[in-house]
């Protein structure tokens, strides 16, 4: 067995293992490997053995993947920030957009969606920890943004994604993940109907699992340190 097939396997295993110890079925955990930097061989092996979903960070990288894996029926993620001039081909080519911040974006995410494609799966991107450094919409202006989003054609919006700041331990860890999973509750509380916490990775998943996770951004740990 390859060190990708292996290291796949046993993130899978740990997966399950933070799903049960949360009392959640493995089912509603979803493993989305994050294939940045690495080459269309190394997700063409993560796809034999098993795996669907694939996230990249950058465009340009995750096209040409997409030109030399055409024979795989791949579901690709897109979790990189997203420039406005761009947004055409990240509607034409992906499933799911886990990092929409702002209106304008979504507007031209769904403009620019193919109508011959289902509407496009997005999260919104929530800078939970409010880092400066990060992107992500303001906790206090996500209710208000969420609705927005949720009346645009060619749109799907699912739920919501973060990447809070480094955390000593796992309790500080799932603190960050609670406020997630509570925002997504009052979102839902009005109705948005959203089901999907798309949060934790290699290093936080399990306390992310703990606190709702449905899909885990794991990139590391299946294919190694990147350069």
């Amino acid at each position: 067995m390859t060190a990708i097939l292996s290291n796949l396997q046993a993130t899978r295993e740990a997966v399950a293992k933070a799903a049960v110890a949360a009392r959640r079925a493995v089912s509603d955990v979803h493993l989305l490997a994050v294939s940045k930097t690495f080459p269309a061989e190394a997700v063409r092996e993560a796809y034999q053995g098993g795996q669907r979903a694939f996230g990249e960070n950058y465009l340009q990288e995750a096209l040409d993947k997409m030109a030399l894996l055409s024979d795989l029926p791949i579901e690709w993620h897109f979790i990189g920030p997203i420039q406005s001039n761009k947004t055409r081909p990240i509607a034409e080519h992906f499933a799911w957009v886990h990092g929409v911040d702002r209106l304008k974006v979504g507007q031209r995410l769904a403009a620019q969606r193919p109508a011959t494609m289902p509407p496009i799966n997005i999260c919104l991107q929530v800078n939970v920890s409010g880092e400066e450094s990060k992107s992500g919409v303001a906790m206090n202006e996500a209710m208000q943004l969420a609705a927005e989003l949720s009346r645009l054609p060619g749109l799907k919006l699912r739920g919501l994604m973060s990447i809070p700041a480094p955390a000593a331990d796992e309790d500080e860890q799932r603190a960050a993940f609670a406020k997630m999973r509570v925002l997504l509750e009052q979102m839902n509380e009005q109705g948005l109907g959203l089901d999907t916490l798309s949060m934790g990775m290699s290093h936080d998943f399990p306390a992310a699992i703990k606190e709702g996770a449905s899909i885990v951004r794991i990139g590391t740990a299946i294919f190694g340190a990147r350069r």
